[in-house]
């Protein structure tokens, strides 16, 4: 993905210190990230924080501004958030990737649930540093997902103040 990303030249190809997690490490934006942004002029070239960081553990991806911890059973269609995020404490150490609904009894990777709000559960993930505002083109995110060989979502999660 990285090196797909580097000849757009959305990326640099090598990493700095422009990521705000772990070490700060990530790959800075690069100039062809206005063609994939819905607002190019919101990117955050100049920024110290505006490179992409690529997590390879498991990671939980939610909204950071009023998330409602909603989540709905795709087979029955009825309201499973609490027990869903109630579930993660199992989820998280990687004891199990799937979810049971305890109205219906269907039982499906997590992702595989409705989330009234773009959330994921994975061990991959690409946090594009500031991009948030600039927002990424649905069509961009979609051939991401191809190329990667999974459904991908775009989580909103804001910068730290």
């Amino acid at each position: 993905m990285l090196r797909w990303l580097v000849k757009r030249e959305i990326v640099e190809a090598l990493p700095t210190t422009c990521g705000q997690g772990g070490n700060g490490m990530a790959y800075a934006i690069g100039p062809g990230a206005r063609r994939i942004a819905q607002h190019p002029e919101l990117l955050p070239y100049g920024q110290p924080h505006n490179g992409l960081e690529i997590i390879t553990h498991r990671c939980i991806y939610v909204p950071t501004r009023n998330f409602l911890e909603e989540a709905g059973c795709p087979e029955c269609r009825r309201e499973v958030g609490v027990p869903l995020f109630d579930s993660l404490e199992v989820w998280w150490p990687g004891e199990t990737d799937n979810f049971t609904c305890p109205e219906c009894g269907h039982e499906d990777d997590i992702n595989g649930f409705l989330f009234l709000q773009p959330c994921g559960f994975s061990n991959l993930g690409f946090i594009f540093n500031g991009w948030m505002d600039a927002g990424l083109r649905p069509a961009f995110v979609e051939e991401f997902g191809e190329r990667l060989g999974f459904a991908v979502r775009q989580v909103r999660v804001d910068d730290p103040a």
